[in-house]
């Protein structure tokens, strides 16, 4: 249980109390050096009252003692089942038994697509082997199509056709109806990332409502979609902008509708993931790899992001939807339920936007620190006590003002890496791309996962080292490679410690972001150089890796195509001698 996220109106606690078993000043200190001729100043401007905070139960099984539940169902998504690797396939056994536990009398269980990393035949093996091996006899099996199940050659058609043979589904999109609630299941309709919801599967979305409805206007709707509606919850960014309008007025007038999606792998811990206005939205989170926001010092694929997998069970009572939040890495709960009252009233919405207008504090014993061990010609480090807040801190906004000059030369925005259990307390933090043998006030600010921000901050004085800034570099173990078999050893030099950076195989004159990468990895570097071996027998592309032709490969920073260094081979008919 994420214990440190949540605090809500409830028992005033003392600034001790708050801090207890907490790290106290004298151990925070011995994590950070100073160094003579700068002012470390652990520091806190402004005092102020401690907000009230609530003791969170460890289980969310309370809200329902002694009622039992109309009907429950699990939610689950993004499975990425993989066909040369069994990490996704292990993970998703541990969440069938894990759930199995937490709910044993199921009466559905629903996948909210990409069941498959790649949607060959081997990874729907796995996948529906290891799900008939533990369902629930009683529980009805509904599985929704995601954009990764088409990821796999064959045409929109053949992929569906192959989704549907394989899991038992009816259609790509179809309603059921269970212990007389509804559940309206959607498919996107091809394999864009975006997603695609046709006006004619939208028109008959609205079809079935209205059944659904017109039996009983009390009961919820439960429908469900891979990508999310766009400007709903947390990460919807990377949903759908084809007839989202459409989609999102056919909803509108139902505010009885619970709409569950997945593709995000944002985590369950943000309050925003579930959004109130018109219905209810909710996400899913993911049972694969995480994925935050973009614009963070940790990346958008964070180190050790493949950890994360979680899930939903959903109860339905007669005056109350529960939705619990499980941590299936962490087998716990995370958070409170949210609670969705029945019959629904847009009136009586409470996870609305903006609702929470308090923003997070520092406490008057929070401490920053330089930690200079860290310290590089272009680079500090700093270590402080996180802050607090009503539900969640989700970042911190981080200035370096050049003390000679007085002006701003870097801004940063970090995570608060909520996302871990534990949350780390203190956060350490890398601070890049400042310039050599200079002194720089660094800020801290925190913001709240609404975009509130504390009328306090932390300070403190750092100076970097002395020295040059040497370029990424990208060295090959040789410039010729016999034939489409032949191996090469890679060594990247210089770079960052990685933030979602990764590297890509391309054709010589193909453009990064026009066309996919004929191979590509993340990489997890912590030291200055950084060797791997290339084997094209893992080319996701196979078939344009070619005999004959000039390859190059591009090392990114971050998780889009920021090209910081390259290198080229040649890559020679298997006959062609040395």
């Amino acid at each position: 249980m994420k214990m440190e996220k949540f605090h809500t109106d409830g028992e005033k606690l003392s600034n001790a109390e708050v801090f207890k078993n907490e790290m106290t000043r004298r151990s925070f200190l011995k994590k950070s050096t100073g160094v003579a001729g700068i002012t470390l100043g652990l520091t806190l401007t402004n005092s102020l009252n401690i907000l009230p905070v609530e003791a969170v139960s460890s289980s969310s099984i309370s809200h329902s003692i002694g009622k039992k539940p109309n009907l429950v169902f699990p939610v689950i998504s993004d499975v990425h089942i993989h066909s040369s690797s069994n990490k996704t396939l292990e993970k998703f056994i541990t969440t069938l038994e894990q759930l199995n536990q937490a709910a044993p009398k199921q009466d559905a269980f629903v996948v909210v697509g990409d069941l498959t990393d790649y949607g060959v035949l081997s990874e729907y093996d796995k996948f529906m082997s290891a799900y008939n091996a533990r369902k629930q006899a009683k529980a009805a099996s509904m599985f929704a199509i995601g954009n990764h199940d088409y990821w796999n050659g064959l045409s929109v058609a053949d992929a569906q056709k192959r989704f549907l043979e394989k899991t038992g589904m009816e259609a790509i999109y179809y309603h059921k109806v269970i212990k007389g609630y509804h559940f309206i299941v959607l498919g996107t309709e091809d394999g864009r990332t975006e997603g695609t919801f046709s006006v004619k599967q939208i028109q008959w979305l609205g079809e079935q409502l209205k059944i659904a409805s017109a039996d009983d206007r009390k009961k919820p709707i439960f429908v469900f979609h891979h990508q999310p509606i766009k400007e709903t919850i947390y990460g919807s960014e990377w949903g759908f902008s084809a007839n989202r309008d459409l989609f999102y007025n056919t909803l509108k007038p139902y505010p009885q509708v619970i709409s569950f999606s997945g593709h995000t792998h944002y985590p369950l811990d943000d309050p925003k993931i579930i959004h109130q206005k018109d219905f209810t939205s909710i996400g899913t989170s993911t049972g694969a790899y995480l994925w935050l926001d973009a614009g963070r010092i940790q990346g958008e694929v964070p180190e050790g992001a493949d950890i994360l997998n979680q899930a939903l069970i959903v109860e339905a009572y007669h005056n109350k939807v529960l939705i619990k939040r499980r941590d299936i890495h962490n087998d716990d709960w995370t958070g409170e339920p949210f609670e969705i009252s029945l019959p629904a009233n847009k009136q009586n919405f409470k996870y609305i936007e903006n609702r929470d207008k308090k923003p997070p504090f520092f406490t008057n014993d929070a401490m920053l620190s330089i930690v200079y061990e860290k310290a590089a010609a272009t680079s500090l480090a700093i270590m402080f006590t996180q802050a607090k807040d009503k539900l969640l801190v989700h970042d911190y906004r981080i200035t370096a003002k050049n003390t000679e000059t007085n002006q701003i030369e870097k801004e940063f925005l970090a995570f608060s890496e909520f996302y871990k259990d534990p949350v780390p307390n203190p956060l350490t933090l890398p601070l890049e791309g400042l310039q050599p043998n200079t002194t720089y006030e660094i800020e801290v600010r925190a913001l709240d996962a609404y975009g509130n921000a504390s009328k306090n901050s932390l300070k403190v004085l750092g100076k970097t080292l002395d020295g040059t800034v040497e370029d990424v570099t990208i060295n090959l173990s040789k410039s010729k490679l016999k034939g489409t078999e032949d191996q090469v050893e890679v060594t990247i030099e210089h770079a960052r410690a990685s933030k979602s950076d990764w590297i890509g195989l391309y054709e010589v004159n193909e453009k990064p972001g026009d066309q996919a990468a004929i191979w590509w990895m993340y990489t997890q570097i912590t030291e200055k150089t950084y060797t791997f071996t290339y084997n094209p027998k893992d080319n996701i592309y196979p078939d344009r890796y070619q005999a004959g032709s000039t390859y190059k490969f591009v090392y990114f920073y971050g998780s889009g195509y920021d090209a910081v260094a390259s290198a080229t081979f040649a890559l020679e008919s298997d006959l062609v001698t040395a």
